[in-house]
């Protein structure tokens, strides 16, 4: 593992570094992946956005299991792998980050140029008039019309979708918009089947294509999403370095691959630049 890091240092050390980090960063900071280290999908299947659009059923069952989810998500802190990017940022290595995760745990380690490819479960979005609210106030709404409403999250997804006891979920009441009145609400966050905002997209390839080094952290690559950035640095010549626990749909074009714990890896290889 010294040998892996050495090379990752070499690599980073002349800066222009773009990051890009999925959910396997933050998994030690209690929020477990959708595929463990061998890749493989978890049981359960993540909201999609047709089903929580077009099925009021499907929708109050998600409000109901986010209520409680979403708790745990902002209760979790930045762990060291975070901070360890962090770290590489304030040491002017980085062009800029880019994150699938959407529990805003990077900037909660100090990070600031962070864009957040699938959105942020700390706002809430009006589907009809387009109104952002934060999400704590929208929580607070939610416990106000369900006064009775206790669960606890028996497993938990990086979307802060949980498994709760089904028998909870029946009449829970979800409040409507409160700047237009009965607008359809949802987390600020990008769901399975709806697409990333295409400025976004583009501000990321940026990013990409104006590093010397592409990398990766804590993400299988499984999803188009995240992978499409690989591609374009492998196609542009730019280098590629992964740090997962397990395989990647990414590592034919890695240069350096490691499998190994970001949190031990990143806070090492962060410590070769201080100062």
């Amino acid at each position: 593992m010294e040998d892996g890091i050495s090379r990752l240092s070499a690599l980073v050390a002349d800066g222009d570094v773009a990051v890009l980090s999925g959910a396997g960063l933050s998994t030690e900071s209690g929020i477990p992946d959708y595929r463990g280290p061998s890749g493989q999908s978890r049981a359960r299947t993540p909201m999609t956005y047709q089903m929580f659009t077009g099925e009021p059923d499907a929708r109050r069952r998600y409000w109901a299991r986010s209520h409680v989810g979403w708790r745990t998500i902002a209760r979790a802190s930045p762990n060291a792998g975070h901070e360890a990017v962090a770290a590489l940022e304030r040491a002017g290595l980085l062009t800029g980050i880019i994150t699938q995760n959407v529990d805003g745990l990077h900037q909660a380690a100090g990070a600031h140029d962070v864009v957040e490819l699938h959105g942020g479960l700390d706002r809430v979005i009006c589907l009809d008039c387009g109104e952002t609210s934060a999400r704590e106030t929208y929580d607070a709404r939610m416990a106000a019309a369900n006064p009775e409403f206790s669960a606890e999250a028996l497993t938990i997804n990086p979307d802060g979708d949980v498994e709760i006891d089904e028998e909870l979920e029946a009449g829970f009441r979800v409040p409507a918009c409160a700047a237009c009145g009965d607008g359809l609400l949802k987390p600020d966050v990008v769901f399975f089947g709806e697409t990333v905002p295409r400025d976004r997209v583009q501000e990321c390839f940026a990013r990409v294509e104006s590093a010397r080094l592409l990398l990766v952290l804590g993400s299988s690559l499984t999803v188009m999403s995240g992978r499409r950035f690989v591609l374009r640095a492998a196609k542009l010549g730019i280098p590629v370095a992964i740090v997962n626990r397990g395989v990647t749909r990414g590592d034919a074009y890695a240069g350096l691959r490691l499998d190994a714990p970001l949190g031990i890896t990143l806070t090492s290889l962060a410590r070769q630049f201080q100062s």
